[in-house]
């Protein structure tokens, strides 16, 4: 059986609290996403894909394994098969079946959730190498790929893409577009507009559930960052800006209070906002335009029929 390796690029603590004092010292306050999934973290974003109200995964879910074949035709077998934000990994075991990579290199930022699936994964495909990269796919990536010669496929699911603004989003897809060289290609999930009230309701889930995963953010920072947040004193607020085409998450405090961290301290008015999340959604042809300006070929594009979710295949 091929070894299933485990490369830690992961950033350091010190770039987590450099980030922390970035965001808070800004007008308006603002974290990135990415610091969502510490081992709690991760296991309450995969509650939230089981939520009634919470759309993408089901629906992507279902388009992946409907076209597998068809996607696994266009892309060709014996790619290097590299995906930023494996999380649990179910939609790539359907994908692995069908397209027989090479290999398969997942990379996530959070390293238990990505021990766990690549494990997983290497068990069911016991033929296929595995090298599992903890490191954060947001930035410039030196991935150790010597030796393997295989034409690369970026798998980016999840639209994990609608996090980052247009502007941000483009200059990931140039990013990953040089990564995956001469003859690579890139399999991207994106989100689509929609019914606005679908939308509030995929991130205000009645459970509460998206609330706590909104709020472990701040029980991360108190852990790991000596912080002393309140999380009694701020509350989950999602909603759609039609304007900019995109769900908000937000944090806001609800009295006026000082917060520290690690010596130093924060205020927030009653009623600010400390924003953690963007998810842009597009139609088919925005994203399209998107990619173009990346400088790929939209190949192809898989829609489910209830048209909330796509998968676009393009070509560098």
């Amino acid at each position: 059986m091929p070894p299933l390796s485990f490369v830690d690029l992961q950033p350091s603590a010190g770039s987590f609290l450099e980030d922390v004092f970035s965001g808070l010292g800004v007008s308006p306050k603002a974290l990135s996403p990415k610091y969502f999934y510490d081992a709690l973290g991760s296991r309450l974003f995969e509650a939230i894909c089981e939520l009634p109200e919470y759309y993408p995964t089901r629906t992507e879910l279902a388009l992946t394994r409907d076209r597998a074949g068809e996607i696994a035709a266009a892309v060709g077998a014996g790619k290097l098969l590299i995906e930023f934000g494996s999380g649990a990994g179910i939609k790539t075991g359907l994908l692995l079946g069908a397209l027989r990579p090479a290999a398969y290199v997942p990379v996530d930022i959070a390293a238990d959730a990505l021990k766990a699936s690549a494990g997983r994964l290497a068990a069911e495909f016991p033929d296929l190498p595995v090298i599992a990269v903890c490191a954060d796919y947001m930035q410039p990536l030196d991935l150790p790929l010597d030796g393997i010669a295989a034409p690369r496929l970026i798998y980016f699911p999840g639209s994990t893409i609608g996090n980052l603004t247009p502007a941000e989003a483009l200059l990931f897809l140039q990013r990953a577009r040089a990564l995956a060289g001469s003859g690579g290609a890139m399999l991207v999930g994106v989100d689509l507009k929609k019914d606005p009230q679908r939308l509030h309701d995929a991130y205000n889930d009645a459970q509460g559930v998206t609330a706590e995963f909104n709020l472990n953010l701040l029980r991360r920072i108190n852990r790991e960052l000596a912080a002393d947040f309140d999380l009694d004193r701020f509350r989950h607020v999602a909603f759609y800006n039609a304007v900019a085409g995109r769900i908000e998450m937000h944090l806001e405090s609800v009295c006026a209070q000082t917060v520290t961290v690690s010596g130093r301290s924060f205020a927030f008015a009653a009623g600010e906002r400390l924003h953690t999340e963007n998810s842009c959604k597009y139609s088919v042809a925005e994203f399209q335009r998107l990619a173009r300006s990346a400088g790929y070929d939209a190949e192809a594009v898989w829609v489910d029929a209830e048209e909330l979710f796509s998968l676009h295949l393009l070509r560098g």
